[in-house]
C-alpha cells in the first residue's frame, strides 16, 4: 500500500477537463507569484488553460508531461520534449518545472526532476538540456542534481512583472542509458 501523499504520474493524453483546470491553476499560481516560466503576470486561468490545451494537442511524439498530485490535486509538473532534429535522436529538452506555492520547499521539484530523468533514460535519451532564470531557486536544484551550467545569455527574457530583463542559465546533463 502506497502511503506517500504525493504521487508522480504521466499526464493522460488527452487529459481530463479537471486535469486541464488544475494545470491552468498551477501555471497561473506560478506566474502570478513571480516564477519566470515564459509568461507575464497577471496570467488568467483562461489563458493558462488555452496554453495547456494547445501545448498538449501539438506535442510531438515522445513528449512526456509528468504531474505531481497531492490531496488537493495537481501540485507540480515537468515536461520532456524529444529533439526534433534527425541528427539528435539521443537528446531531449526538459521544460516547465513548476511547483505550486503551497508545496514549494517540500522536495516535489526534486522528485519531478528525478522522475523525468528516469523517464528520459528509459526512453533511450542520453543527453538532456534545459534553461532557467539565472539566480532562481530551480538553478540551485539543477546544480544539486548534477546538471552542468554552460553559460548564460544576458537579457534573455522579461520577468513576469514585465518591467525588468533577466539572464538565463543553460544546463545539460549526460545520463547513462540502462542496458
Amino acid at each position: 500500500m502506497n502511503t506517500d501523499p504525493i504521487q508522480i504520474e504521466h499526464l493522460a493524453r488527452p487529459p481530463s477537463e479537471a486535469d486541464l483546470r488544475e494545470l491552468a491553476s498551477l501555471l497561473a499560481d506560478a506566474v502570478n507569484s513571480g516564477a519566470a516560466v515564459s509568461f507575464l503576470a497577471p496570467l488568467t486561468e483562461a489563458v493558462a488553460t488555452d496554453w495547456w490545451r494547445k501545448t498538449i494537442a501539438t506535442a510531438a511524439d515522445g513528449t512526456v508531461i509528468l504531474v505531481a498530485r497531492d490531496a488537493d490535486g495537481i501540485c507540480g509538473t515537468v515536461q520532456m520534449h524529444p529533439s526534433w532534429a534527425p541528427n539528435q535522436p539521443h537528446r531531449a529538452d526538459i521544460a516547465k518545472l513548476i511547483v505550486h506555492t503551497r508545496c514549494r520547499g517540500t522536495g516535489i521539484g526534486r522528485r519531478l526532476m528525478v522522475s523525468i530523468e528516469d523517464t528520459a533514460r528509459e526512453a533511450g535519451f542520453t543527453l538532456l538540456t534545459l534553461d532557467t532564470k539565472l539566480g532562481c531557486v530551480a538553478e540551485q536544484l539543477y546544480r544539486r542534481l548534477g546538471w552542468t551550467c554552460v553559460g548564460s545569455i544576458p537579457k534573455y527574457a522579461l520577468d513576469p512583472d514585465g518591467t525588468a530583463f533577466h539572464s538565463n542559465a543553460i544546463f545539460y546533463k549526460l545520463i547513462a542509458h540502462h542496458a
